[in-house]
């Protein structure tokens, strides 16, 4: 990153649920959480804490349907979050995931634009295409279409929203005392959407919100992910499923913004962030017998649970395979699922390992096995930017606690500060402009 500015991003991925309970027990660091998530007050005191770290954003995850995975069994939409960690902090970005296969485009835009107002121009939609049926039958359909055709649809939609956002030029409230008139008709398109999958006839009724488009992110990094990425997203969440690579996290970031060029588009304006978990103590060989703690052991129920995981998030049934024996070749393009999601775990398979031994192997979200002291996790993050290039990451962690958002907030984010590596202090009041600060 010779002769570029050195600085990289930090946000946090993290949800609605109650962020202390993980493998069928409480964390003995999970305080009240565990009992008072639903309040809200866990996530406005971590908001209060990214913001004091001058990270870009928060996002939260969501999934519409009822999840028999032991902890996410009960979550609050994360709309309803938005306003209040924002109301609670003066720079940090809110990010609300919504789907495009469940929210009316017309309602998404209007509900977007709203709280972009409210939060003063830090909100932000994260793009989902939703892959499970479970979440369609809640809805009152059939299924979830191919994997291909949801992400049709889903760029039908967002150009649809798009419109609808720039249909108030800048200066539409005119508040003309002597006229009585408030706002100038003739500067807000009447849109006639006319699409394969979507129609829409009129305006929004509320007024071009502070960012003119919230901020757009997308998590999708398989083919079609990455296209739709390259043309829509200003921030790409990336998972290489514990590759523990900086060529992965390199060819991902050098290709989108390669397929951005192609279209016009200045690849500057994607800032990709990789997942990490960054694990910390006061030595390195506690940190690292930490790490391995947090990798479950494979038992009858574990093996059950991934399998089951697995065959949820890639849309097919791998409970008809035999553990003790190799996977058959599975065209991760053909799945209807979350292909990348997927393919971090695929990735090992040679037609020789065993089920159960891919199962071993299998990484988390991590990008980076990343642990020891906080000055030693710094150094790995400074590399890692070194080597790919930008832009940032991503931090996700559970089970999720104020002792561990302490230990990042306070201990090695100013570590980063100290470097120059991150920023000390916002120099803007919007979350796209802090995207695009470098």
């Amino acid at each position: 990153m010779s002769g570029r500015d050195k600085r990289f991003h930090l946000a946090w991925f993290t949800n609605a649920v109650p962020h202390g309970w993980m493998d069928g027990k409480a964390s003995p660091w999970a305080g009240n959480d565990i009992t008072e998530w639903m309040t809200g007050e866990f996530l406005i005191d971590m908001a209060r804490s990214l913001d004091r770290a001058c990270f870009d954003y928060i996002m939260l995850e969501d999934h519409v349907a009822f999840d028999h995975m032991a902890g996410l069994t009960a979550r609050l939409d994360p709309i309803s979050m938005m306003p209040l960690m924002a109301e609670a902090t003066t720079g940090l970005g809110v990010v609300a995931t919504m789907s495009t296969s469940f929210y009316p485009p017309f309602l998404l835009a209007r509900t977007a634009a709203s709280l972009d107002h409210l939060t003063r121009g830090r909100m932000g939609w994260n793009i989902v295409t939703t892959s499970e049926h479970e979440a369609a039958h809640a809805f009152g359909m059939e299924a979830q279409p191919s994997h291909g055709e949801r992400y049709e649809r889903a760029a039908e939609y967002t150009d649809l929203v798009c419109q609808l956002w720039d249909g108030w030029d800048p200066d539409a409230i005119v508040m003309n005392e002597e006229t009585g008139q408030y706002v100038d008709p003739s500067k807000v398109k009447r849109l006639d959407f006319q699409g394969k999958y979507y129609k829409c006839k009129g305006a929004l009724n509320i007024a071009r919100s502070p960012q003119g488009r919230p901020v757009l992110c997308q998590a999708g990094t398989s083919e079609r992910g990455r296209d739709f990425s390259a043309k829509y997203a200003d921030t790409i969440l990336v998972s290489t499923g514990g590759a523990n690579d900086y060529g992965v996290m390199k060819e991902i970031r050098d290709d989108i913004r390669s397929r951005a060029v192609k279209i016009g588009r200045d690849p500057d304006e994607i800032k990709l962030l990789y997942m990490i978990t960054p694990i910390m103590a006061e030595s390195e060989a506690e940190a690292e017998r930490l790490w391995h703690l947090r990798k479950p052991p494979l038992t009858p129920a574990s093996i059950k649970g991934m399998v089951e995981g697995l065959s949820r998030l890639g849309q097919i049934d791998l409970t008809q395979y035999d553990l003790d024996e190799p996977l058959p070749f599975i065209d991760i393009t053909k799945l209807d699922g979350h292909q990348a999601t997927f393919n971090s775990f695929y990735r090992s398979w040679d037609g020789k390992k065993t089920f159960r031994e891919m199962l071993a192997r299998r990484g988390g979200v991590s990008s980076l096995d990343l642990f020891g002291t906080p000055t030693q996790v710094a150094d790995r993050m400074e590399e890692a930017m070194e080597a790919i290039g930008g832009d940032g990451f991503l931090l996700q962690c559970r089970p999720l606690t104020r002792r561990y958002i302490t230990e990042v907030t306070e201990g090695l984010v100013p570590i980063l500060q100290k470097r120059g590596l991150v920023r000390k202090k916002y120099e803007h009041t919007q979350l796209r402009d802090n995207l695009r600060e470098f």
